[in-house]
């Protein structure tokens, strides 16, 4: 995705930050959030996120501690067009959040059925099947599975 000529992001920000470069930041209010923009030399450049879209903060408080986490203590706010009622939604976010919870249960599920079997195998009474007659058994397995299949296909 192109980045548009007017916008700055985060890598490039903090090397001007760095270098002292930059002279002012304005906080200004959008529909659904904050957005951000840099003032350097003769120009203005609003940030941008790593995909190249506008950077809108959700909140206030994340904005103000992203710029002081990168070196920027004294900004302007603009609140004119912000409205606390406006609520920004991006229309994947509802199922982004439902795979990411999945995948923390699925996680969390792994991580019991490992230290059970953990706990298991440390048993004294616990019973070790060597590696090749398990290979044996799964073969078997196969070819039982095959042969039914064949029979089917008839």
């Amino acid at each position: 995705m192109a980045i548009p000529i007017n916008t700055i992001d985060h890598a490039t920000l903090q090397h001007l930050v760095e270098a002292g470069a930059v002279r002012g930041a304005d906080v200004v209010g959008q529909p659904g959030g904050w957005e951000l923009v840099i003032k350097y030399g003769m120009v203005e450049r609003v940030l941008v996120a790593r995909r190249g879209a506008v950077r809108i903060f959700g909140r206030f408080e994340t904005v103000v501690s992203y710029l002081k986490g990168i070196g920027i203590s004294e900004f302007k706010v603009n609140a004119a067009n912000y409205n606390p009622a406006d609520k920004r939604t991006r229309p994947d976010s509802s199922e982004r959040m439902k795979r990411t919870f999945g995948a923390a249960e699925h996680g969390q599920w792994v991580r019991k059925q490992v230290e059970e079997a953990i706990v298991k195998a440390d048993k004294p009474d616990a019973v070790w099947i060597p590696h090749e007659e398990v290979v044996n058994d799964m073969q078997r397995q196969r070819d039982v599975i095959e042969a039914r299949i064949a029979r089917k296909s008839r």
